[in-house]
């Protein structure tokens, strides 16, 4: 559902924002966040996936994409989940990549995988729905496991072990380059409102000090989820639940799910796979 080569037409402008993510990393979040420090209201003028467009999404023609962020007259928040060494990546524009306790995000993206409605995908796609997504899912633990010995490519399964550590670790290996921050879920989950004030700064947004507790508390777990129907990235029918789609919006548990001698084995892998700073930002508490 995704086709990279859109960023090569794509006419950017100088203070777009792009938020480069893996699935389930925190790109609503991050995209939520976004909003509200361009527009500095929660009221919000439309809901989040046309204020904040997927760019590589082939399910919305590129023709329409394209003309969607063309019309838009505020500061573009613009959504991708290709890596930075799949896209352009224009001088003067600010990318943002957040990155989640992997387990975590594998976990998330299970249960995100159970509240898509493969039939509906398959109708706007024009592919039958893969033998794989069909029929009675792993329970949640052997799904994991399986994520952590993966060895599929990352450019055929980018959500899939291989894939979410050559996103985060092109990410690690440019974070010095000044149109790049990284922003990691457990900052944002610990302290959204620093981690806001960060962020604002870093793209050169200011944000009058009345109005930080109002979009604090928007950019929330239990507000985002009480707004589901305009925040979930679903402007064309694919979960069964939009509600669902914010399922906790915590850190930790995934860990739980493993037996010790899979929790070591995955931490080797991540030794072999990531430097050893990366390897410990990640899985920092």
């Amino acid at each position: 559902m995704e086709d990279s080569h859109r960023w090569l037409d794509f006419p950017m402008r100088d203070d777009d924002i792009v938020i480069n993510t893996r699935s389930k990393h925190g790109t609503t979040w991050m995209q939520m966040i976004c909003a509200l420090l361009v527009f500095q209201t929660p009221d919000l003028p439309a809901p989040l996936p046309e204020l904040s467009p997927w760019l590589d999404w082939t399910i919305e023609p590129e023709e329409a994409v394209f003309a969607k962020l063309e019309a838009q007259e505020h500061r573009r928040f613009i959504k991708t989940h290709t890596p930075l060494d799949g896209i352009p990546v224009h001088p003067s524009a600010r990318y943002i990549v957040v990155a989640r306790h992997p387990l975590d995000a594998a976990v998330s993206l299970y249960h995100q995988g159970s509240n898509l409605i493969r039939e509906r995908i398959a109708e706007l796609t024009g592919e039958p729905v893969p033998a794989s997504k069909s029929g009675k899912r792993p329970a949640p633990r052997d799904w994991l496991a399986r994520w952590t010995l993966s060895d599929d490519d990352p450019r055929e399964s980018p959500d899939m072990f291989p894939g979410v550590m050559a996103h985060l670790s092109d990410a690690w290996a440019r974070r010095a380059e000044p149109n790049l921050l990284l922003v990691h879920y457990a900052d944002l989950s610990s302290d959204l409102d620093r981690e806001m004030r960060r962020i604002a700064d870093w793209l050169g947004i200011e944000v009058p000090e009345a109005r930080w507790p109002e979009l604090v508390k928007a950019a929330g777990f239990a507000d985002m989820k009480a707004k589901a129907e305009t925040v979930a990235p679903d402007p064309l029918g694919l979960m069964r639940s939009r509600d669902a789609f914010f399922r906790r919006g915590g850190s930790g548990a995934a860990a739980e799910l493993l037996t010790a001698e899979e929790l070591a084995a995955y931490a080797a892998r991540v030794e072999a796979a990531v430097p050893s700073d990366l390897a410990d930002w990640l899985h920092r508490p």
